[in-house]
């Protein structure tokens, strides 16, 4: 199994356009020593060239551009981009559908129906498609099946619901309903992965799932709970929009000190403003000195 991380940050991308903050205006301006970074999404590959989109950011087509694997060019028109599989009806996760339009062929999609919900009425992406390519959508199983995507045999994936929230326009942001956000256990020849950006809660089985895993990338968004109000940037914390923070009682740290010792352990979905992402902060050595990685954009993870 090949996994690409094509985009490592949250939705804003970093820098952020319109944001001053002392991150994005250090990496701006070279004072800090951060790299940009897109937003999130990775690419799965089993045996073959093929393989699956999770979450289609709007970056996706500079992301295809920096990764040619995407691109492999067998014919006149080509993709690697064999299925996209969502886990959330996010913008920063959605937009980039729009992006692979020019398809010749229906895309094939995978998600949960509150999310296919979302895309019809409160973002009808679905309905633009229709003028374009189609989405050939397949429902994702809550129920503790496992299912694979037939044109990337041998991968096998497994969704589990999350307590996050849903998008500002989905008709249950504020009445939450199983499959809103999901992670996904992604296998291939018994090896392991356990992605979930966000994640705004760990349950006891959601934690014995993770610790199955040679590797975890979870939710990096936010460093502390107030990060936001703090800086002024917003009035929400980060546990009231679906997602953990690193640091404090119960936050992401302790968690992922408790999996076992061989887990790799590496955070992806990270906001503009969360200091790890300052190669020389504090926050990013106590990380360090965890055994946890702040992933990258371009980033591939291998196995065997």
């Amino acid at each position: 199994m090949r996994l690409t991380v094509l985009g490592s940050s949250a939705g804003g991308g970093f820098p952020q356009w319109n944001c001053n903050c002392r991150n994005c205006a250090g990496v701006r301006g070279s004072t800090l020593r951060a790299r940009p970074r897109t937003q999130s999404s990775i690419f799965v590959q089993g045996d073959g060239e093929d393989g699956i989109l999770f979450n289609a950011s709007p970056d996706i087509l500079q992301q295809i551009k920096t990764n040619a694997h995407l691109q492999p060019a067998r014919r006149l028109r080509d993709t690697a981009i064999a299925a996209v599989v969502l886990v959330d009806a996010q913008v920063d996760h959605t937009t980039g559908l729009y992006m692979l339009r020019e398809r010749s062929q229906a895309l094939p999609l995978w998600c949960t129906a509150p999310v296919a919900q979302d895309l019809r009425q409160g973002n009808p992406i679905f309905g633009v498609l229709a003028h374009f390519c189609g989405v050939d959508a397949h429902e994702i199983p809550l129920d503790g099946r496992s299912f694979e995507i037939p044109a990337v045999p041998g991968v096998r994936l497994l969704a589990v619901p999350l307590s996050s929230k849903a998008p500002p326009y989905s008709p249950h942001r504020e009445a939450p309903e199983p499959g809103d956000n999901i992670a996904v256990l992604i296998e291939h020849a018994g090896r392991r992965v356990f992605y979930a950006p966000g994640l705004g809660e760990i349950t006891p089985g959601l934690f014995e799932l993770m610790s199955s895993a040679d590797a975890v990338l979870v939710d990096g968004t936010f460093w502390t709970d107030d990060e936001m109000p703090r800086l002024g940037i917003a009035d929400k914390t980060a546990r009231s929009i679906g997602h953990l923070p690193q640091s404090g009682a119960g936050g992401m740290i302790e968690w992922l000190d408790r999996l076992p010792r061989a887990t790799r352990r590496l955070l992806i979905h990270i906001n503009n403003t969360n200091p790890i992402l300052d190669e020389d902060s504090a926050e990013r050595a106590e990380l360090a000195r965890h055994g946890i990685e702040v992933t990258e954009d371009g980033q591939i993870l291998r196995w065997p």
